[in-house]
């Protein structure tokens, strides 16, 4: 087996990686099962106790991309680190929470730490896996990422009913330990990287700050703030055009690959948010299902996107990232146009084989749309990219919630589905257009050879 070092095997850094994935995706959907729990625990009504998710999304939200660049330039073994150490000392200011605004204050610090996570665990993988294998690491990171969000609400139920409300939080407390010892020992230290100036603080503020105008106005409903974000987001490109140190390389979004990678997976997390929101309703309301049948079929979506992820990343090593990203959004639109058109008979087998096709293209889609990001990017943009990559996501994700439900509740099933397979086939003919990404290459370069098996 080759080694990192001659005294690590390669394994204990995918471990490190992959544990630096499931922490933040874990507390992603932790806290929501146990937000009736906290309301009562505070003396305290559901619109405040929300709070307690959306402090820690919109932390995330604000804060990728700085955070990824930030890592590209002072090093992103010694930023992991630090983020580590913020999340696990965050997790434990959560769990002796006194209060309902401590604890909102402590989850948007652990926002903070589960930016640079989920940012950097991504831009690792460029660093230490070769380009004919980048597919299936970022499987194996997708993977993960399904599995810390799939089983966030059942462990939660299970730690709070038997240990309190402050135990979904204290998990991280030995987790974090345990991810830092792995990361300190296991990750390449940090390399030299080519310095462009100094960090943008006053791009990365106003940037914060007009994203949190539009994941508010579309998680709340107050487009006032839309608005505000709109006029931000001009600033913004007017201000990053006229910097010697932007925290976004306007030039980067410019080639058309990698902006056409990033509005593909805007478009496709926003499809996947539909079947969250609209799926509960449509099982419920439609065919009358108990709230234990309920939660039984939508399970398998996640289960699926687990068992999916690392075959998914073996297929666009073998077959190439470019072809896999088409493959994986024909099929996607092909089981959001079924389910446009299923009639409630088919009852759950009619619902669950559509959802799986979808579920399980959505992982071949983001391993091959990732490896085609992070391999066709320079060393030292590798953060902000992958910050870029995972904010693209949140922002499909929050507009799917908000926009995908207003269909929903205006026009029913049928037409929301339309309207999802409307939007892959447009994803695809981004696909179609836009030039091929760098597909695996057959030379490791130095790198470090994996086996994700």
């Amino acid at each position: 087996m080759k080694t990192l070092t001659p005294s690590i095997p390669v394994r204990w850094t995918l471990a490190s990686l992959s544990l630096s994935m499931l922490m933040p995706s874990l507390d992603t959907s932790i806290a929501n099962a146990g937000l009736p729990t906290l309301a009562q625990a505070f003396d305290a009504a559901f619109a405040d106790v929300q709070w307690i998710v959306l402090a820690y999304l919109l932390a995330i939200t604000t804060l990728i991309v700085s955070v990824g660049r930030l890592g590209d330039l002072i090093g992103r073994k010694r930023l992991l680190l630090s983020g580590i150490v913020i999340f696990t000392l965050a997790s434990l200011a959560c769990g002796l929470a006194p209060s309902l605004g401590w604890l909102v204050v402590a989850r948007a610090v652990q926002g903070l730490g589960a930016a640079i996570l989920l940012a950097l665990t991504v831009a690792f993988v460029g660093d230490t896996v070769p380009k004919a294998q980048t597919g299936s690491a970022m499987g194996l990171l997708g993977t993960m990422s399904a599995m810390g969000t799939t089983l966030g609400p059942s462990l939660g139920g299970v730690l709070m009913s038997g240990f309190g409300w402050q135990s979904i939080f204290l998990i991280n407390v030995p987790l974090g330990v345990l991810n830092f010892v792995l990361a300190y020992r296991c990750l390449p230290a940090d390399r030299p990287v080519a310095r462009r100036g100094g960090f943008d603080f006053p791009g990365t503020l106003l940037w914060a700050l007009t994203l949190g105008a539009y994941a508010l106005a579309m998680t709340l409903g107050h487009w006032g703030l839309l608005l505000v974000a709109g006029v931000g987001a001009g600033v913004f490109l007017f201000i990053e055009a006229r910097s010697a140190a932007p925290l976004i390389r306007l030039a980067l979004l410019r080639e058309r690959g990698l902006s056409a990678s990033l509005a593909m997976s805007a478009l496709v997390s926003t499809v996947m948010m539909a079947t969250l929101v609209v799926g509960p309703f449509y099982l419920s309301g439609t065919l009358g299902l108990n709230v234990a049948s309920v939660g039984l079929t939508l399970s398998v979506g996640p289960l699926v996107a687990v068992l999916a992820g690392v075959p998914a990343g073996r297929l666009v090593d073998r077959f190439g990232a470019q072809r896999m990203t088409v493959f994986g959004l024909a099929a996607m639109a092909l089981g959001a146009g079924v389910l446009s058109i299923m009639p409630a008979g088919f009852g759950i087998p009619g619902y669950i084989a559509p959802v799986a096709l979808i579920t399980a293209s959505y992982a071949l889609f983001q391993a091959a749309n990732n490896t085609l990001i992070m391999t066709g990017v320079s060393a030292d943009q590798r953060g902000v990219m992958a910050g870029l990559l995972s904010l693209s996501r949140n922002l499909g994700l929050i507009t799917g919630a908000s926009a995908m439900g207003a269909v929903f509740a205006g026009n029913g099933m049928r037409v929301t589905f339309l309207v999802a397979a409307g939007l892959i086939v447009l994803a695809l003919v981004i696909a179609s257009r836009a030039p091929c990404g760098s597909e695996p290459a057959r030379d490791d370069g130095g790198k470090v050879n994996i086996d994700v098996s």
